[in-house]
């Protein structure tokens, strides 16, 4: 992976010889915000802190739960321990690298780190929006054909589901990284406080326009389709709540699907605003409110969503306390 981004690179300077080489970027972060970097910092780093152990609760407890581990959960532990870890890592290659740049400490990043950042960034939301949609799917299973359940969201299938948005995730990373860093580039300070598509694409020295058309195809393929289908699996979802007689089982079913619809409204309207909006509509730092939404507050509301939306996993962090649930 590692060799593979150095030689990606390496041929991006290679290209430049009329132009300056570039060797390496310097982040610009919130230099807009100076009086204010310190504030920024604290409120930032605290909230790093809590999302990190709100994810590592969430994974442990899941782990060790064996209630979670029966066929019903299975899809229901397999999708939280993803999220929290993908919340996890993709915190851990941008946030760090942001609360140095508010304290000033910041160091220029090398095109292979730059790369790195973004193929690891890509891949974690992508997998996120496949696994949400495929969370989709298991509820409309479970509410929809109850009877079926266990056959047709056996093991194998939420392994194959799973392996499949992970996959996809990959590619489609690996094709964004290989198509961005193939440019030369002249300029140096991304406007940005980490390495995502639009901001390193500005810093190239020739017409991006192939590079943003095929953004903004892959940003409609793994954000409107996965929504779309999330958006009919509700459609059928809520249809046949409505046709359920008592009120506390329609009360009940729509607690089922709470915690995950909750997490699908969240990441994919940022996401959305993020990549599929024109790209001159936003001033600099309205763009980098919107990556702190999606960066910073979201990988926070995530372990805060599960636990307290989503009776079996609060159940689980009830026994794991002692506690008996309710």
């Amino acid at each position: 992976m590692t060799v593979l981004l150095n030689l990606i690179c390496y041929q991006s300077s290679m290209k430049m010889a009329n132009h300056t080489e570039v060797r390496e970027f310097v982040f610009q972060g919130f230099s807009n915000f100076h009086e204010h970097q310190l504030t920024l910092f604290i409120v930032f780093l605290i909230v790093y802190i809590l999302t990190l152990a709100g994810n590592v609760i969430i994974v442990t407890v899941i782990r060790i739960d064996h209630h979670l581990h029966t066929p019903m959960y299975f899809f229901l532990s397999v999708l939280s321990t993803m999220l929290s870890a993908s919340e996890t890592v993709y915190t851990l290659v941008i946030i760090p690298k942001m609360l140095c740049n508010l304290l000033g400490l910041s160091r220029p990043i090398s095109l292979a780190g730059c790369a790195t950042q973004m193929f690891f960034f890509i891949t974690l939301a992508i997998n996120n929006c496949f696994l949400l949609t495929a969370m989709g799917y298991d509820r409309y299973v479970a509410i929809c054909n109850p009877l079926r359940y266990m056959i047709l969201m056996n093991k194998r299938v939420c392994l194959q589901l799973v392996g499949a948005a992970c996959s996809i995730g990959l590619i489609v990373a690996m094709t964004q990284v290989l198509a961005v860093f193939r440019l030369p580039f002249c300029a140096t300070k991304v406007a940005h406080f980490f390495c995502d598509i639009r901001p390193v694409m500005k810093l190239s020295c020739i017409d991006t326009t192939v590079n943003e058309i095929l953004t903004l195809i892959i940003s409609v393929l793994v954000i409107l389709v996965p929504m779309g289908l999330v958006f009919i699996s509700y459609v059928l979802i809520i249809s046949s709540i409505l046709k359920i007689a008592s009120a506390k089982g329609r009360k009940k079913a729509f607690a089922t699907c709470a915690s995950h619809l909750t997490v699908v409204i969240v990441h994919y309207g940022c996401a959305s605003i993020a990549y599929l909006k024109p790209k001159s509509e936003n001033t600099r730092d309205q763009d980098q409110l919107i990556s702190v939404t999606y960066t910073v507050i979201t990988p926070l509301l995530n372990p805060v969503v599960y636990t307290l939306r989503n009776k079996e996993v609060k159940d689980a962090l009830l026994r794991a306390t002692g506690k008996k649930p309710s």
